[in-house]
């Protein structure tokens, strides 16, 4: 496995060997051992899995606050994604910034979210199937998000005609948000 580190900092990405031939491909997309072994030492307890019928649908900026906050292995199984992931510790020498990757079913790549990071992902193909691990259990209680356009993040989207839920529409500024990182 190989560990590709961003710039900011716990946020990795991750390629597992892929083993192909005439029929296809063969890869582990998770292995426990293997992860600890990289440093990476999470207990996943649940997966989900995202469908986007069509492109430059947007989901996020999503995170859970503490004690319900969520470490995510995200990767997207067909079709392609941009990943976007925000530091939103407070007092963290990257608090504000963001990163994004291209999370696709031909890289085969994973992004490992840790917590104190809001995420989300614009899709690149239609028909995108997105299947993310978390450490914690989805808590209404503790879902927030941060609006996706957010002048001050300034974060630079791949399409300019998004589809959005509404709840993603109404989230807060950073600065608006509530945080308890």
């Amino acid at each position: 496995m190989k560990i590709i580190k961003t710039e900011l900092e716990g946020v990795i990405m991750l390629e597992t060997d892929v083993f192909g031939d005439n029929r296809g491909y063969f890869t582990e997309s998770y292995n426990q051992a293997r992860f600890e072994e990289a440093g990476i030492n999470n207990s996943f307890i649940q997966e989900n899995h995202s469908f986007s019928s069509v492109a430059g649908t947007l989901r996020g900026l999503h995170y859970q606050l503490e004690p319900m906050a969520q470490t995510k292995l995200v990767q997207a199984i067909t079709g392609a994604i941009y990943d976007v992931v925000v530091d939103i510790r407070q007092g963290s020498a990257t608090y504000g910034r963001w990163t994004g990757v291209i999370l696709s079913e031909s890289n085969n790549r994973k992004l490992l979210v840790p917590k104190g990071f809001a995420h989300g992902f614009c899709t690149l193909t239609a028909n995108t199937h997105v299947f993310y691990k978390v450490d914690q259990y989805y808590s209404k209680a503790h879902d927030r998000g941060i609006l996706w356009s957010d002048p001050e993040l300034g974060i630079v989207w791949p399409a300019s005609d998004l589809v959005l839920s509404e709840k993603d529409k109404l989230h807060p500024s950073l600065q608006d948000a509530e945080n308890n990182f």
